[in-house]
C-alpha cells in the first residue's frame, strides 16, 4: 500500500536529522527485536525513550529497541506501512485521515500528548492571551495549519476574516521584530527561543480553547498489532516507566544526553531542559503516560471533525494499556 501523506501536520523546530540513536542497553538476556520510529529529530519530545534505553528499561520489558529518529523527511506512517518499522509517533489528523481516506489499517494504541503543544506564541509586552485578543491582529500560520487555526477561532465565536493570518516560515523573528502579532508554533521550544533573542514570550494552546487532539499518537498497523501484541505492551510498560522517570524532575536527564542523543542537533542544553519541563503538563494524566480515556478520544475525535476529518473510535485500541 502506498500512503500519501504531509510530513507532519503540526510544526516542529528546524534542524539537522540525524541517523540514528546512540547504543541502547546491551541486551544481557534474550529480547525480541522490536522497531520504533519517531516523528521528530532527537529532542527532548522523545527524552523518556532516550532514558528507557540508556537504562536498559526496554531490555528489562525483553525488547531489542532499534530506535529511528524523526526528521523533515521523514514520515512515520508511511515507515510503518513498509514494514521498516513495528511502531510509529504520529500525529492524529494524518493518521485518521490516511484510515478513512486511504483505508490504511492503523490502530492508535497510545497517546503522547494529552494536550497538543500546538498553540499561539506573543511577546509578553503585546500579550496575546486568548482567541479574542487576535481580533483585528495579524497571525502568522503554516499554510498546513490555518485550517485549525479558523476553526479554533471558530469554536469561540470569531471570525476568520477579523484575524490578518498570514503565511509562516518557522522563524519567530519576525514577531521578535514586531512585524506580526503572534505566531503558531509549538509552545514547549519557541519561547524559549525568543528568549535568546532577548524577549518574553508568552502562549496558549489551541486545545484549551476548543482544538482538541491529541499529538504523538503511538500507531501500529493491525498486522503488528496482531503478531506482536505482547511486545507492544512491553514497549508501552517500559516507555511509561522512562517518561515517569525522566519527567520527575525535568532538569536532571536531557544534561546527560549531551554527548549521545542530543549530540550534533545544533540545540543547546538548557533548551532541552526548556522543552523538557513545558511538556511535562502536557503529557501528564490521572490514566498514567499514553492514557486513552474516553473522554480524550471523544474530544479528539470531535476536534477533528471540525476541520472534516471523521474518525470513529474503533480506530483506538485501548486495551494494551490496561496491560502495560
Amino acid at each position: 500500500m502506498t500512503i500519501s501523506l504531509n510530513r507532519r501536520a503540526f510544526l516542529g523546530t528546524a534542524a539537522a536529522g540525524l541517523a540514528a540513536s546512540a547504543l541502547p542497553h546491551t541486551a544481557l538476556a534474550a529480547t525480541s527485536p522490536l522497531t520504533m520510529q519517531a516523528a521528530w529529530i532527537n529532542d527532548a519530545e522523545f527524552a523518556g525513550y532516550f532514558l528507557g534505553m540508556d537504562q536498559g528499561y526496554y531490555t528489562d520489558a525483553g525488547l531489542d529497541l532499534e530506535y529511528l529518529s524523526g526528521g523533515p523527511d521523514v514520515i512515520p506512517e508511511s515507515t510503518i506501512i513498509a514494514g521498516r518499522a513495528d511502531l510509529a509517533l504520529t500525529t492524529p489528523d494524518t493518521t485518521i485521515k490516511a484510515i478513512t481516506e486511504q483505508g490504511a489499517p492503523f490502530k492508535i494504541i497510545g497517546a503522547q500528548y494529552q494536550k497538543n503543544p500546538i498553540g499561539i506564541v506573543s511577546l509578553a509586552k503585546n500579550p496575546i492571551n486568548e482567541p479574542k485578543d487576535l481580533i483585528g491582529k495579524t497571525l502568522a500560520v503554516p499554510p498546513v495549519n490555518v485550517i485549525s487555526v479558523e476553526a479554533m477561532l471558530k469554536m469561540n465565536g470569531i471570525d476568520p476574516s477579523e484575524v490578518n493570518i498570514v503565511p509562516y516560515a518557522y522563524d519567530p523573528t519576525p514577531l521578535v521584530r514586531g512585524e506580526i502579532d503572534a505566531s503558531l508554533d509549538f509552545t514547549t521550544n519557541v519561547p524559549f527561543t525568543i528568549s535568546q533573542a532577548g524577549e518574553e514570550a508568552t502562549s496558549f494552546l489551541l486545545y484549551d480553547f476548543g482544538y482538541t487532539i491529541y499529538n504523538d499518537t503511538v500507531v501500529v498497523t493491525e498486522d503488528v498489532l496482531a503478531e506482536k501484541r505482547d511486545l507492544l505492551v512491553a514497549w508501552l510498560s517500559a516507555s511509561k516507566k522512562g517518561w515517569e522517570e525522566n519527567l520527575a524532575d525535568p532538569t536532571v536527564w536531557p544534561p546527560k544526553f549531551a554527548d549521545t542523543y542530543f549530540k550534533g542537533t545544533g540545540r543547546s542544553i538548557e533548551n532541552e531542559v526548556y522543552f523538557n519541563t513545558a511538556q511535562k503538563p502536557l503529557m501528564e494524566s490521572p490514566e498514567g503516560y499514553f492514557a486513552l480515556t474516553g473522554d480524550g478520544i471523544e474530544a479528539c475525535l470531535s476536534a477533528l471533525g471540525e476541520v472534516g476529518i471523521v474518525g470513529s473510535a474503533d480506530m483506538f485500541d485501548t486495551s494494551l494499556l490496561a496491560e502495560a
